[in-house]
């Protein structure tokens, strides 16, 4: 904000007041206050960038299921539209590459048209509920291994999602999908990871122009290529990590596959098992906490992006089913309602009471009565977190700000969460303090496009919202 004196312009920023003289021009006066902007008010901006967190956009707390699109003797197709009400969001599986490819996806509806199909997605969304697309599974790997096979995946899936009207994706490559060779977490050199971070960056900007709304964005690693990073950075072991790591601003929730795994590392450097309360708790405080890897350090998730992942029953998976009762005391614990259900202690004591909630494989296992009881997982998600499912609505009123996405390479989105009644500054600051871009925001929804600055970490002030963006 400017304001002009009878002698002096008094110009206003954050935490900094600046005078000067009148006969300044407006150009000049700009590059004088470029240069006025000490390193001592940059910590500033960068300590008060705190890491965004964007509204909400999936149910709260969530019950995740992946709805099998295919008949199963054991697990038999359910409608799309007859689930059991309490899962909010659902994983339709899966969007696979085409014969011959794989890089190239589609999805078709196996027991019904793509009418009917279509039509049982928006009854579900009418009830408040995310349907999200999810890609790959154990039995169909993909692999972006140049722009072009990238290009043809982006384009595909552009296509699957809006023909269909999904909420969102959701990221299940496993087994040769993604590997690694070098780099770093930070930095990572291998084309796989590289070409699925752009692809998903594209998706999400490609949803935004189309619809003018964020997609949705949900992960469902295993637990070598997440939590194992901790024992090698290599091949599967931490893969994720940089796609994580990359896509963590627009990351809805992650929910590791806690199930079909070996042991693994705590961040307390002991090793626990799948099936147990401690495995629970120390797999899913990792994500949350953070821990150090061969490949760098990996920065955790707030534990609103975090949900545990566990099959519906003893059939549903090769191992790590784990009973009710322990679900129950682990979660608890997890959030602080509870005395530690093993030998494991969190290692923030007071818990995280935003723990986001649990996924399940599957909603056609849970659904059957010879697998426990009829959606034994269900119930078991609202004996812990009771009926409440509703959007979750930010508290802080910044949060009525999203910007995405983040890391970006060309274009920011500007979206308010109610209309925007009120012109709002924007500005744009790299890490000498100096403002790289300014604006005047007045609609709801704005581009910003930044794709001539250089490549690094800028900051980003929008009245009281502050967040800080990565260029690359």
């Amino acid at each position: 904000m400017i304001k002009y004196f009878s002698e002096k312009h008094l110009y206003i920023c954050p935490r900094k007041i600046f005078w000067v003289k009148t006969s300044t021009k407006e150009n000049q006066f700009k590059k004088i206050m470029k240069r006025k902007l000490y390193l001592s008010f940059v910590r500033v901006i960068l300590i008060t960038c705190l890491p965004f967190f964007s509204k909400a956009q999936t149910p709260n707390p969530a019950l995740i299921g992946y709805f099998h699109n295919w008949q199963d003797g054991n697990a038999p197709y359910i409608p799309l539209d007859g689930i059991d009400s309490r899962y909010n969001i659902i994983d339709v599986a899966f969007a696979v590459p085409k014969f011959g490819t794989d890089y190239k996806m589609e999805f078709i509806p196996d027991q019904v048209s793509q009418a009917t199909f279509i039509s049982q997605i928006q009854t579900l969304q009418a009830q408040g509920k995310k349907v999200i697309i999810s890609m790959g599974g154990a039995t169909a790997p993909i692999s972006l291994d140049n722009i072009s096979e990238r290009d043809t995946f982006i384009a595909t899936m552009t296509n699957i999602i809006n023909t269909y009207g999904f909420d969102g994706i959701d990221i299940d490559f496993e087994g040769s999908s993604i590997s690694v060779t070098g780099g770093t977490i930070a930095t990572p050199i291998d084309a796989k990871i590289i070409h699925l971070i752009y692809a998903v960056k594209q998706l999400m900007a490609n949803h935004y122009t189309a619809h003018g709304k964020r997609l949705v964005l949900t992960m469902a690693p295993e637990t070598a290529f997440v939590q194992g990073g901790q024992s090698a950075f290599g091949g599967i072991w931490g893969a994720y990590l940089p796609v994580i790591d990359a896509l963590r601003d627009s990351i809805e929730i992650l929910h590791v596959q806690l199930y079909n795994s070996g042991s693994m590392y705590g961040i307390d450097g002991n090793i626990y098992t799948q099936g147990t309360a401690d495995f629970i708790v120390a797999m899913c405080e990792a994500v949350i906490q953070g821990f150090n890897t061969a490949g760098g350090m990996f920065m955790g998730l707030p534990a609103n992006k975090v949900a545990v992942g566990l099959p519906a029953c003893t059939m549903a998976a090769g191992g790590g089913f784990t009973d009710t009762a322990t679900v129950k005391s682990a979660i608890n614990y997890l959030m602080g309602n509870g005395v530690a259900p093993g030998s494991y202690t969190l290692f923030n004591p007071s818990g995280y009471p935003s723990f986001r909630g649990m996924m399940t494989w599957s909603i056609n296992w849970d659904a059957i009565a010879t697998c426990g009881s009829t959606y034994e997982y269900a119930q078991n998600f609202q004996n812990i977190f009771g009926t409440m499912t509703s959007i979750a609505t930010p508290n802080n009123p910044e949060r009525q700000l999203s910007i995405y996405p983040n890391p970006t390479t060309e274009y920011l989105y500007v979206n308010f969460a109610r209309p925007n009644t009120t012109p709002t500054n924007l500005c744009v600051y790299n890490t000498l303090g100096e403002i790289v871009f300014a604006k005047v925001i007045t609609s709801e929804r704005e581009t910003i496009d930044i794709s001539t600055l250089p490549n690094g970490i800028y900051c980003v002030i929008a009245g009281n919202y502050r967040q800080q963006i990565i260029k690359q």
